[in-house]
């Protein structure tokens, strides 16, 4: 396994910038430095038919959402939805950073999407921002057609810390009774917050996302150490992985979340659910988010907008 060339020149880029290392930074000053590093790897935003924004009612008070409908889609269609938990490590992100990629998705899948601008740590602690997960899964099942969204067919997904509040609210609805998901799209997910796995020794540095800078992300996320072991922070975790929906889990080769995003699909699979594991092995953590610079990023999301459309169908 060797580190794809663009991904190295992502690297590099970044190195070139000399930004300061995330868990130097205020929670305040990481959101910002991530938000103008965005810029810099993000394609130009595709066309869509409709974007709006709204608020649903959520535990905390209303949950800011960014709905997008796919290029060709008529004006009165009710379409599947994919709801998208953005990543940033829980502390960082919002609507805006994660806006490109959810118009790529909406097209590649033909489907609405729904991103989410879940509560954040450390002014939101654990578990805020799960909560807030499955409120807008739960919302949405009810309410959809308000929106001209298909009530009955819905699918959540997210990168990084997104992936892990998407397995977590699939999670939620098995154990609360519902709604019912048609898929689960897991993109370098964290799924545990043990921090115990080969990969975060092999990568804890020098490949973007570092073994420090999760640290320090967990400790702005949870109140205690107990609850890395809870399967609503650590999906791994959860006693039992049947009659979850089926997943397509992506991974990145030079990441130090790879491991435990390949456990969660193993632990899916011995429980019986359907389940692809897309190892992307010369990538770094983030790079579907990174189509400026880095090919396998649009590769990456027409393959989830096919796994989508299969499941929608």
């Amino acid at each position: 396994m060797t580190l794809d060339p663009q991904a190295r020149h992502a690297l590099e880029l970044a190195a070139a910038a000399g930004r300061p290392a995330v868990e130097t930074l205020s929670p305040d000053a990481a959101r910002r430095q991530y938000k103008e590093g965005r810029a810099a790897v993000v394609p130009p935003p595709a066309p869509v038919a409709w974007v709006e924004n709204l608020s649903l009612p959520g535990p905390g008070g209303p949950i800011p959402v960014r709905h997008f409908r796919p290029v060709g889609s008529a004006a009165g269609a009710v379409l599947p939805a994919l709801i998208w938990y953005h990543g940033g490590g829980w502390v960082m992100g919002d609507l805006d950073t994660h806006d490109g990629i959810c118009r790529a998705l909406a097209n590649a899948a033909g489907a609405a999407v729904v991103s989410v601008d879940y509560r954040r740590p450390p002014e939101a602690k654990f578990p805020a921002a799960a909560e807030d997960a499955y409120a807008v899964l739960t919302w949405l099942a009810e309410h959809g057609d308000k929106l001209r969204i298909d009530r009955g067919r819905l699918a959540v997904g997210g990168d990084s810390a997104g992936g892990n509040l998407a397995a977590v609210a699939a999670l939620a609805a098995r154990e609360r009774g519902g709604p019912a998901l048609r898929h689960q799209v897991l993109v370098y997910p964290v799924t545990d917050f043990t921090r115990g796995h080969a990969s975060y020794r092999e990568h804890a540095e020098g490949v973007g996302l570092t073994a420090a800078a999760m640290a320090w992300f967990i400790d702005h996320y949870l109140n205690a150490a107990p609850e890395t072991r809870d399967w609503r922070a650590s999906p791994l975790h959860a006693p039992d992985h049947r009659g979850l929906p089926p997943a397509l889990v992506i991974t990145a080769g030079y990441d130090v979340l790879r491991d435990e995003g390949r456990a969660y699909a193993e632990a899916l699979q011995r429980a019986g659910v359907q389940v692809v594991h897309r190892p992307f092995d010369g990538m770094i953590h983030g790079f579907l988010g990174m189509g400026r610079l880095i090919d396998a990023a649009a590769v990456a999301t027409e393959e989830i907008g096919a796994a989508l459309r299969r499941a929608f169908t």
